[in-house]
């Protein structure tokens, strides 16, 4: 499958007292480079961020963001009683009452100045599991529509690298059917300057010209073929379509398109460049060119491809 290095994806979901928004994109880049802004409650799941996304995501510069739109002001706080605190310090306070006869005025609201019979938690002091239950369904929705804008962009790309090795692969036909002409153009080429150097032959001096001639065709002819490297093209084409058309998700390296489409093309110019060192011919020449210039937009797809 062709996944593009480029997407984003967008999720959010109320929890209590906020709305929480998980928010990735990703652009170009040779390895898997992840960065996290998030609020600090956050901080502490960021390896275990990265690992989801991981699963996502094998190769790009993703940015991650975490947000909080609060419904209340300042932070979440949950207040409860300390209550077995709360009733050995009413004991003490009874005992001295009843023991030293003092004044009763224990009240709620004379109680309520010792700090220490409250526990207030804020929300960055619930339990991990908790936290981390809120946010992973949150951050797998948004992976999900960053995952789909992936394939979407892929599914483009595929069509167009695709019609662009049709080109790539016709102007390599068209290089192949010329050098035959380029043969016997040298032919035609040398035979004509040799006679209108020689202006007298015999029987026997035209037969060894021509043996000569023959021989020299001959040499030229290896020295231009490009048997060999349209062969190793012809491989390499039909190797770039079965990576591209693999269709199978469940393959040890299903993640390294990018990385093999990119070595093949590599290879792929290799063998347009000799192909056009060996081509003495100007037509040839501009054919190479065409095909150089095709194989470098085939380049600049593969760039976004994971």
């Amino acid at each position: 499958m062709i996944l593009s290095m480029t997407g984003h994806g967008r999720a959010s979901e109320q929890i209590p007292g906020k709305t929480l928004t998980v928010e990735l994109k990703s652009v170009n880049s040779r390895y898997l480079d992840i960065s996290c802004k998030m609020p600090k409650i956050y901080i502490r799941f960021e390896e275990r961020i990265k690992q989801v996304i991981r699963e996502y995501a094998q190769r790009g510069k993703i940015e991650l963001y975490i947000s909080f739109d609060s419904f209340t002001d300042g932070d979440e706080q949950t207040v409860s009683l300390n209550k077995s605190y709360l009733k050995s310090y009413l004991d003490c306070l009874y005992t001295i009452r009843d023991e030293f006869g003092l004044r009763d005025d224990i009240s709620v609201s004379r109680v309520a100045m010792n700090r220490d019979i409250f526990e207030i938690k804020k929300a960055d002091e619930e339990e991990d599991e908790i936290i981390w239950s809120r946010l992973e369904p949150v951050l797998r929705t948004a992976l999900s529509a960053f995952y789909e804008m992936k394939k979407t962009e892929g599914k483009k790309m595929l069509s167009d690298i695709l019609e662009k090795l049709e080109n790539l692969e016709a102007i390599i036909e068209k290089i192949k059917k010329r050098m035959p002409e380029i043969v016997q153009n040298y032919r035609e080429r040398l035979t004509s300057k040799i006679y209108e150097t020689i202006e007298s032959l015999t029987g026997e001096d035209a037969e060894a010209i021509q043996t000569r001639i023959l021989t020299e065709v001959a040499v030229f002819s290896d020295k231009v073929a490009v048997d060999e490297e349209t062969v190793r093209l012809d491989s390499h084409f039909a190797q770039f379509r079965l990576i591209l058309l693999n269709e199978d998700e469940n393959t040890e390296n299903k993640n390294q398109v990018g990385r093999k489409l990119d070595f093949l093309l590599q290879e792929i110019n290799r063998e347009i460049n000799t192909t056009g060192s060996k081509a003495n011919d100007a037509e040839a020449a501009m054919l190479v060119v065409d095909a150089k210039s095709e194989a470098e937009k085939i380049r600049e797809q593969i760039q976004n491809i994971e």
